[in-house]
This record gives C-alpha cells, structure tokens and sequence, in this order.
C-alpha cells in the first residue's frame, strides 16, 4: 500500500482553501441578513427561484384581477347613480301628467306642466350620455363621448364593455342604453316628447298614455338598476378574493424567499466562530520556516 506525501504546500493550500469555504459561507449568511432573503439569485435555490417567480406572476395576476374590478365598480356606480337620476325624473313626469289629467287644470298650468316636462326630457337626455373616464356608461364600445343625440336617437355600440375579475371570469359593467332608454321613436325621450305635446294641447288621452308608457319606462330602469346592484355585488366579491389571493400567495413566497432572522443570527455567530478558528489553525500551519525546523 502506497505512502501520500504530504508536503508543507499541501497543508497550505488545503488550509487556504478551507479558511476560503468558511469565508464564503459566513458572506453568504451576511448578504441574507443584509437582504432580508435566502434566495438573492437563481444559482442560491433554483427550485426556490423557480416557484418564487411562479408565485410573483400569480400575485401579479390577481393584482391585476383587482385593478379591473375597481375600474369596473367605477363604471357599474356610475350607471346605478344615473338610473337612479333617471327613475327620478320619470318619476316627477308621471305626477306632472296626473296633474294634467285633473279637470281643474288649466291651459296656463298645463304649459307650464309641460315646459317642466321639457326640462325633464333635457335631464333624461343628459343622463342618458353620461359617462366614466370619458367614456358613456350607456354606450357601449363606442369611441365617442355620447350614447345618444339631440334626437334621441342611440348612436352608441353595441358592443359589451367587460372587465376580467378572475381567472376565466368576465362581468359586463356598462349598461346597454336601448335596455333603458329605448331608441327613436320608441325612447323615453319620444314618450317626453308626446307628453308634452298632449299637455299643451289639452289632450287628455294622449296624457293617459303618456302615464301608461312612463309607469312601463319606470318599471324597465327599475329591472335594469336591479341587474347593475347584482353585477356590483358580484364584482366586490371577486375584490376580496383577489385581495385575499394575494395576502396567501405573499405568506406562501415570503415562506420561500425570506431569511429567518433568529436561525441566520445563530448561523451567523456558528460561522464567526468557525471563521475565528479556521484562521487560527491556519496561522499555525503557516508558521513553520525553515529556522523552525532547525531549532
């Protein structure tokens, strides 16, 4: 069996090279306290940096899930604040029709029933065109900035206005304006109009109809506004559960990434320590010369 020699450069270069170890180990504990993380680059725990990016992209996802469904909330509040400006004046046109049904009223008190009718008609139309970050809420995928014109006439799109709030999960936020208003001379407006003119002229038949057709009105913005509070409500649930996604998916990725800082303080003493004696050792192995030798 053979005899390794061993040589006072072998004992240097050994000694060297685990006094190096120990160095690195106790920088790679330093650069965990310093950075809060165990995982600082890939080649640290590729298995680790592959499931944190995994969890950063979900947490980006739901994220992102959240900032669609308040934008969302946005357009669906703004709809439910707008039909219920428009049940209003519907509202108002109806009482303003009885009082010109009633037999005391007189062509003065009529026009002026319908000059307030007038006014109304404006508001519906107002209402009609109102919009969310410059874009009308009753308009769908329209470019423009109005869902109907003086006419009272749709120019709008038909088109849906969707917003993601979950993975595969899509709810319509705008509110199609034929559903509410109608279009042309089946609209609100036709039916203000009509209104109108049957209070002034006195026609009392023409403002029993006029009441017919506003209580229907009335009845269609009340289906509708209830369809907007269900998507609402259906919307602020995906808000908490993406928020919630995201609180669980950070517990999971700080559990992968973050130092444990009271185990890295007790690694870091052990590695000063290991330091401290693996310099010692090595001055002793270092020492001897050739005086040494000859004493």
């Amino acid at each position: 069996m053979g005899i390794s020699r061993v040589t006072q450069s072998m004992l240097a270069d050994r000694s060297v090279g685990s006094l190096q170890g120990s160095l690195t180990r106790l920088a790679k504990i330093q650069e965990q306290l310093s950075t809060g993380k165990v995982v600082n680059r890939a080649s640290d725990s590729p298995t680790a940096a592959g499931a944190a990016m995994r969890f950063r992209g979900s947490i980006a996802d739901q994220q992102q899930f959240v900032r669609n469904a308040e934008n969302g909330l946005g357009w669906l509040s703004a709809a439910d604040t707008t039909l219920s400006s428009v049940s209003d004046s519907v509202r108002r046109a109806r009482e303003l029709a009885l009082q010109g049904v009633s037999a005391s009223s007189s062509p003065t008190a009529r026009a002026a029933l319908a000059a307030e009718v007038d006014q109304l008609r404006e508001q519906a139309l107002a209402d009609a065109n109102a919009g969310y970050l410059g874009r009308p809420v009753f308009g769908g995928v329209t470019a423009g900035g109005a869902a109907y014109d003086a006419t009272g006439s749709y120019v709008g799109s038909p088109g849906a206005v969707n917003r993601t709030v979950g993975a595969g999960v899509q709810v319509r936020v705008d509110v199609p304006g034929p559903d509410v208003f109608g279009d042309g001379a089946t609209s609100l407006f036709a039916d203000l109009d009509a209104l109108s003119t049957a209070l002034t002229s006195g026609d009392e038949a023409g403002m029993r109809a006029g009441l017919d057709a506003l209580a229907t009105r009335l009845t269609t913005v009340a289906t509708v506004q209830a369809g907007v509070g269900a998507a609402y409500n259906r919307i602020e649930a995906a808000v908490e559960s993406a928020k919630g996604q995201v609180v669980s998916l950070s517990a999971s990725l700080s559990e992968i990434e973050n130092t444990d800082l009271p185990k890295a303080m007790v690694d870091l003493k052990l590695q000063e320590v290991a330091y401290q004696a693996a310099l010692a050792s090595t001055s002793r192995v270092m020492q001897p010369s050739l005086v040494d030798f000859l004493r």
